[in-house]
């Protein structure tokens, strides 16, 4: 008899990873916010064991497929279509090619999946995408001290085309440079890790070899745990005083990024502009092997590509409507401290912008009613 781990990601789909099955225990880390059990009702499975796959065609060495299967070689992974899901089996960690399934599923049921910090301001949900390394980690430090603020996520979110920020609070990854803004991690911290100057080095190493560890699941979770780069916390850790918001209507998108500038630079670029950053920067922060199943699972038309970011892109562009939309650009050169401190200023700022928008909007109705 199987036994099932399930998830239920904000009633909008359900996942169940079979217990035995060599990435059970990374998935169950990851999606640890969602879990449920006697869900009556799978959009995806992932298990260890392939299926056989009959008359299958070739995709030269890459891959073979059928209409309703594909086996991708180099990864030894095989995705298999499951009326409005899929079935995902494979004997490696299988979080990297669960991704795209996962965000494909849920555009089909009008929600966008984001690379973001997503935060709650008594009431008001804040999307802030941004590039890896831009300093989402010690703004959310920061923004969780002052009053209103509730935590939704630091990496990854959902966003519904009813314009409602829906939260995801999984692992965060602690990096010696976060060293004084997380003292209390670092007090029971039990592994040494580098110094702040090696950090950097050291995690474009770990991208690099990623693929390659993550065939082998037990050492792959051996080696994060030990690893001098990072420390994994789950927010509750981190913030212990915080509060937590599920969900919350999306107020205002801001991208950050850093850029060769000497001061910070805040801009109001218009929706489509940043409908395509949310679209690219997603798919841009997802690892390799993640790329290579949407090119394979597109190439095969299993999930054809043009109408997946066709849709995910018309989700995003509904739920932004008319909210206001910003680029806030930080110099490079500023440590993540100086830059955290200017994101927190601006996103305060355009937090009272919002609000004194909607005093005068709420004025003027009064006079016109008047």
């Amino acid at each position: 008899m199987t036994l099932w781990n399930e998830f239920n990601i904000h009633n909008r789909m359900a996942i169940r990873v079979d217990r035995d099955a060599p990435t059970a225990a990374l998935l169950t880390d990851m999606f640890r916010p969602f879990q449920a059990k006697g869900l009556d009702r799978h959009d995806l499975t992932i298990a260890g064991v392939m299926e056989p796959m009959r008359n299958a065609s070739f995709g030269e060495t890459e891959f073979q497929y059928t209409d309703s299967a594909i086996t991708i070689n180099a990864m030894n992974v095989q995705i298999a279509r499951d009326g409005d899901g899929f079935r995902l089996h494979g004997d490696r960690e299988l979080l990297v090619s669960a991704l795209p399934l996962i965000d494909h599923i849920l555009v089909e049921r009008g929600v966008a999946m984001v690379h973001a910090l997503t935060i709650d301001y008594n009431g008001v949900g804040v999307c802030m995408p941004a590039w890896g390394g831009v300093g989402k980690t010690s703004t959310m430090a920061k923004l969780l001290k002052i009053p209103g603020f509730s935590f939704m996520g630091d990496d990854w979110a959902f966003l519904t085309e009813d314009s409602q920020l829906l939260s995801y609070a999984k692992p965060m990854f602690i990096k010696p440079h976060h060293r004084p803004i997380y003292p209390h991690l670092f007090a029971k911290k039990k592994k040494p890790l580098v110094p702040v100057r090696l950090s950097r080095p050291l995690g474009r190493l770990t991208t690099l070899v990623h693929p390659v560890i993550t065939q082998y699941p037990r050492l792959a979770r051996a080696t994060r745990a030990l690893s001098p780069e990072h420390m994994m916390v789950t927010p509750q850790q981190a913030f212990p005083q915080a509060s937590f918001s599920d969900e919350a209507p999306l107020g205002v998108s801001i991208f950050v990024e850093r850029f060769d500038g000497t001061s910070a630079v805040l801009e109001e670029p218009d929706r489509a502009w940043m409908v395509s950053r949310l679209v690219g920067n997603f798919h841009a922060e997802l690892s390799r092997s993640s790329r290579e199943t949407i090119t394979a699972l597109g190439a095969t038309g299993l999930a054809p590509i043009e109408r997946f970011f066709a849709d995910k892109a018309t989700i995003l562009n509904r739920a932004l409507g008319t909210k206001p939309t910003y680029l806030l650009k930080v110099p490079a050169a500023w440590s993540p401290d100086r830059a955290s401190d200017t994101i927190v200023a601006h996103i305060q700022d355009v937090l009272g912008g919002i609000g004194s928008h909607a005093q005068q909007e709420s004025h003027f109705l009064t006079a016109a009613d008047d």
